[in-house]
């Protein structure tokens, strides 16, 4: 249970939520032209690393869910007096709510009913890939572990091992999942 903590612990630093290693083809291209190279996806895959990585140390860890909660905690704090107040709670939870029913709403326009589904689906296969990451099983995922998690997920997604992944690649991977 520990482990499978942490690892949901992690997984909220990443600001692409869970989102962020299914969706990886399309946010990885670059170029715009709706198909996605490995060398797009590694990229891509780099960049989300470091953004997650939030203390550098080129590990996905405890750490860095502590430096990701202290920031999250100094942007609460608004008068910057130590702690949250019942107001400054609210307030942060309205936004929050506002911003979630909004993106709720623009996405069920654009994607439809089966959202709520693949949404779930994906939370919790993106902790269980995040926790077939740390192949060596200290609790945290290092930079070459989460390149070679999505360099499999890239290949799996390239049906013809082609080094590219095409939009009907894309759509055929998203049935499956």
């Amino acid at each position: 249970m520990k482990k499978l903590s942490l690892y949901a612990g992690i997984m909220v630093l990443s600001v692409t939520s869970a989102a962020a290693l299914h969706a990886a083809p399309v946010k990885a291209d670059s170029y715009g032209n709706r198909i996605v190279t490995k060398a797009e996806a590694m990229r891509a895959a780099d960049a989300r690393f470091a953004k997650i990585d939030i203390n550098g140390d080129g590990t996905l860890n405890a750490a860095d869910r502590a430096a990701m909660m202290a920031k999250r905690f100094a942007i609460m704090d608004a008068d910057n007096n130590g702690a949250i107040s019942q107001s400054e709670f609210m307030e942060i939870h309205q936004a929050g709510a506002e911003r979630r029913a909004d993106r709720r709403e623009r996405r069920m326009e654009r994607i439809g009913a089966s959202m709520r589904e693949r949404r779930q689906r994906g939370r919790v296969g993106t902790i269980a890939m995040m926790a077939r990451a740390d192949t060596n099983g200290d609790k945290a995922v290092s930079q070459a572990e989460y390149r070679a998690a999505i360099d499999a997920r890239f290949s799996k997604t390239d049906a013809n091992q082609d080094g590219i992944i095409s939009i009907e690649e894309r759509q055929a991977a998203r049935k499956i999942r």
